[in-house]
């Protein structure tokens, strides 16, 4: 800032000291203009004319499973890999795929079959191991896509690619950009929520690029709510500053940002201004709706036992049901644990154990309450795992790598067809054999059900125009109801 401007604003202070103090200031007028939620959803862009149709769904609950569940001990059962336990993959099937470097070296590929039973069940005669014993009271609810794959073998590339359409970071989430294209339909609380969990130690990290707003205005972040008592860093007011006092300093400072844009035209001013007046609002609004003693007992029975625990999965499947009552756009859990090169029939079990009775209980939860009609739920990972084990086969134990070529999610709410199963894979669930569906084609879907046309959902950058599923992606229209 030079100092003419400084001079400039310093001397017009006095002469707004008392508008502003009284809360009528014209920078805070101009705010909460900006903000105002009447002209269109608080924090959207009104130049892209959205939604682009009408939509199916008011909000998403993303339920990714960080570290890539095997779809071979959970929905994709293979009863010929019993036939063939412990015979060589044939190169047939295998077909020169590459390999990371932890199976590469390997001078066998093992096939090994779940260790864990399977059964049909519900009028869909879905598929579900005996590991995930509540989810077969509602698979009826539910829509299975087997034959999801993606191009990336690794963790970190894989789930950037599945939360931000590109393998590097620097790209905005998903939730982000749901909330730069619809904004928020309570001003009260951010538009796109994460919360973090895990069941067991040493899997693989995540970071904020994964929420991150990339290049699109930083209004538009995931806002990160954690366990304990202060559950987003910096939110309450400082020791000596009252609610009175922070409503005065945002006045003066809405003001004082006014007068910066008008000379050097940066929207990241308004954005960083819309961020100090959200968390304002918040501190009213977020500890009452992380507050769970008024929940009944029935309710966490329902849960389970762990949803009485701050920041468990079954705590956050409850608070994600919380949010979606307050109308969060973009709801987005990430439960970490499910990277099992070795030791997979144990470890799957505590990850299993730690998710199926409190996301059966949210699908349950959100349609006793008539949220599920209007709320999309997603459960899956960054990719699959492969048939063969990774290291030494025994008949109680083994590992699986990582596996780009298919893998299982499935998804429930507003929009999709119920008990249904989409997609197949072949009898080693290796290949995909019939409706292959990319990560960009779920994006896609995800957008249109939100009623945004993936391909108009655009942002200029560098000279550039992004969008999601950059150049790729179709809306897997058999799976909508």
């Amino acid at each position: 800032m030079t100092n003419d401007l400084q001079d400039s604003i310093h001397d017009q202070m006095s002469r707004r000291t008392f508008l502003q103090s009284s809360g009528l200031g014209l920078g805070a007028a101009a705010l909460s203009s900006l903000l105002s939620p009447n002209a269109t959803a608080a924090g959207a862009d009104p130049g892209l004319g959205l939604p682009h149709f009408p939509a199916k769904i008011k909000r998403v609950i993303y339920l990714l499973q960080s570290g890539a569940p095997s779809q071979l001990e959970t929905f994709d059962y293979k009863p010929k890999l019993e036939q063939m336990w412990g015979q060589n993959l044939p190169e047939s099937v295998r077909k020169g795929q590459r390999l990371t470097g932890m199976s590469a070296s390997q001078s066998s590929f093992p096939l090994a079959a779940s260790v864990y039973k399977f059964a049909q069940f519900g009028k869909s005669r879905s598929w579900v191991s005996e590991l995930l014993p509540h989810h077969t009271s509602m698979v009826d609810d539910l829509c299975f896509i087997k034959s999801m794959y993606t191009e990336h073998i690794n963790h970190d590339p894989a789930v950037t690619f599945i939360q931000t359409g590109n393998q590097i970071g620097g790209r905005p989430s998903m939730g982000s950009w749901v909330s730069y294209g619809l904004g928020s339909e309570n001003k009260n609380m951010p538009a796109f929520v994460v919360l973090l969990s895990r069941a067991r130690g040493g899997d693989q990290p995540l970071y904020a690029k994964l929420w991150s707003n990339g290049f699109i205005p930083s209004t538009h972040q995931g806002v990160v709510f954690r366990s304990g008592p202060d559950p987003i860093f910096y939110l309450n007011n400082p020791e000596g500053v009252d609610k009175t006092s922070r409503r005065t300093m945002l006045n003066y400072l809405a003001k004082m940002s006014e007068d910066q844009y008008k000379h050097v035209l940066d929207p990241e001013i308004n954005s960083r201004m819309q961020q100090y007046e959200m968390a304002y609002r918040m501190q009213t609004s977020v500890p009452e709706t992380l507050d769970l003693s008024k929940e009944p007992d029935y309710i966490f029975d329902m849960y389970g036992p762990e949803s009485r625990k701050p920041g468990t999965y079954a705590a956050n499947c409850l608070l994600a049901r919380k949010l979606a009552e307050k109308d969060v756009r973009f709801i987005q859990l990430y439960h970490q644990g499910w990277d099992q090169h070795g030791n997979l029939p144990k470890d799957i079990k505590i990850m299993a154990d730690s998710v199926d009775q409190p996301t059966t209980a949210l699908i349950k939860d959100l349609k006793q309450r008539g949220l599920l009609d209007d709320t999309l739920v997603i459960f899956g990972g960054e990719f699959g795992r492969t048939n063969y084990s990774q290291g030494k086969l025994t008949k109680d134990n083994y590992g699986r790598d990582h596996h780009p070529r298919c893998f299982t999610v499935w998804l429930a709410g507003g929009g999709i067809k119920k008990g249904f199963t989409y997609g197949e894979t072949d009898d080693f669930s290796y290949n995909i054999v019939k409706e292959p569906v990319h990560v960009h084609d779920l994006q896609a879907t995800i957008l249109h059900l939100l009623g945004i046309d993936h391909e108009k959902l655009v942002y200029k950058f560098q000279g550039r125009r992004y969008r999601l599923t950059d150049v790729a992606g179709k809306v897997v229209k058999p799976i909508l109801a």
